[in-house]
């Protein structure tokens, strides 16, 4: 029963949640989420036990859920999801309409993962985890063989810390909150220490430049990795995050969305690329010359790494954010001079820009890192992302991440095969 009928002549008609979550076809929670989101509007009657919505409103939300979930953008047939978290344009990015650059160069990536998360800042706000959650993650990637690289140990960390988590089914917002406060340092507690003195507390970078370097940490090279991870906390629907968007539409939990952004992370066109560019770098340190390095890498029919971006025809805002910084470094000065070189010597053939994945290298090469560490900044770095898109997909109809095949196979019937 509807909490309340319209007057005869009365053109408003209005809705009780349960009416209003059958028609959206989604839980009640989630018209309460909508509601928090600005989408849909709420009214409590006087003396009533809920809200009622305007049932206009409803049905003009539920067809536009309908066209999403359809694929069609009018923009040549790419899918399209609405979304309040990361907007790129002009060579620019933003975080919830604030220059994603300036809020790096500002407040730590724990403090940005909680902007991105609830649209408020918390400053000083630094995410610990349970000992019982990291105890099962360690022994989980420690059975790992040695050759396994860090996206290996990440994702088995998150699935050893999810089965140590019977609530992780609960999807509401605030259940999903405290599972990122809780997952994201027991990844980075999961992983193998570089140093052997090193402390699991402070903020998140200092715990995971000694899983990095084993190198004495100082704080310019930590402020350098703490920017690094808020710049890369969201980049849009990148692959990774796509990922993420339809397992949370299949109703995945956190972890196990997470868990999906780490399997397409791993490609060397996305996560992976980084580790490319630190490789490029210590062949042009080692040649004294970027010349014959690009020279090979395009007899050999490779684009070469760390240089341009499908989203950014100028410079890439976060590469021009870290390079910035990596000038106060006087140890990133020979890697500064090769990537410089790298770019220079391209542009003869492709006028290209550096991308984040050469800053990344630079950083790693300067630090005495692996070249696998600019993925492991990268996957903890976009874990609290992934986290974002997966509570915006939680507030949205289910299953509605299923585009339809266009079959072009062979017509049936066709003769069973012999």
């Amino acid at each position: 029963m509807r909490d309340q009928e319209p007057a005869p002549g009365h053109p408003e008609r209005r809705l009780n949640t349960k009416e209003t979550a059958e028609l959206l076809g989604v839980k009640p929670d989630t018209v309460y989420a909508y509601v928090s989101r600005g989408q849909l509007s709420s009214r409590r009657e006087p003396g009533g036990r809920g809200s009622t919505f305007e049932a206009k409103e409803v049905e003009a939300l539920a067809r536009r859920n309908r066209r999403e979930s359809s694929g069609s953008s009018g923009s040549g047939g790419e899918l399209s999801v609405r979304t309040r978290i990361t907007l790129i344009e002009k060579d620019r990015y933003y975080f919830r309409g604030v220059d994603a650059t300036e809020l790096a160069a500002r407040h730590s990536y724990e403090e940005i993962a909680e902007w991105l998360w609830t649209g408020e800042l918390r400053p000083g706000i630094t995410f610990t985890a349970p000992k019982a959650a990291v105890a099962v993650a360690r022994r989980a990637v420690d059975a790992l063989p040695e050759h396994a690289g860090p996206t290996d140990r990440l994702r088995v960390a998150a699935i050893a810390a999810a089965t140590a988590d019977p609530l992780r089914f609960d999807l509401s917002e605030d259940a999903v909150l405290g599972t990122a406060r809780i997952l994201i340092p027991t990844l980075v507690a999961a992983l193998p220490p570089v140093r052997r003195t090193h402390r699991d507390e402070g903020p998140l970078a200092h715990r995971l430049w000694a899983r990095l370097s084993g190198r004495p940490a100082d704080e310019t090279s930590l402020r350098v990795l703490d920017t690094a991870l808020g710049l890369l906390v969201d980049h849009d629907l990148a692959a990774s995050t796509l990922a993420v968007r339809v397992a949370a539409s299949a109703r995945a939990h956190a972890y196990a969305a997470v868990s999906s952004g780490l399997g397409v992370l791993e490609g060397p066109l996305h996560g992976a690329a980084s580790g490319l560019a630190h490789r490029l770098l210590l062949d042009v340190l080692d040649q004294g010359t970027a010349a014959p390095v690009v020279a090979d890498e395009l007899r050999s029919g490779r684009r070469i790494p760390g240089l341009g971006h499908r989203l950014y025809p100028g410079e890439d805002p976060r590469a021009r954010a870290l390079f910035a910084l990596l000038e106060d470094i006087p140890g990133a000065a020979p890697a500064l001079a090769a990537a410089r070189d790298i770019v220079a010597t391209t542009a003869r053939h492709t006028p290209l820009h550096a991308n984040v994945d050469l800053a990344l290298a630079v950083f790693t090469v300067s630090s005495g890192m692996p070249s696998t560490a600019g993925e492991t900044v990268f996957a903890v770095a976009r874990t609290a992302g992934w986290i974002a898109h997966a509570l915006e997909e939680y507030g949205e109809r289910p299953l509605r991440m299923r585009p339809s095949g266009h079959y072009v196979g062979p017509r049936p019937p066709q003769p069973l095969p012999e």
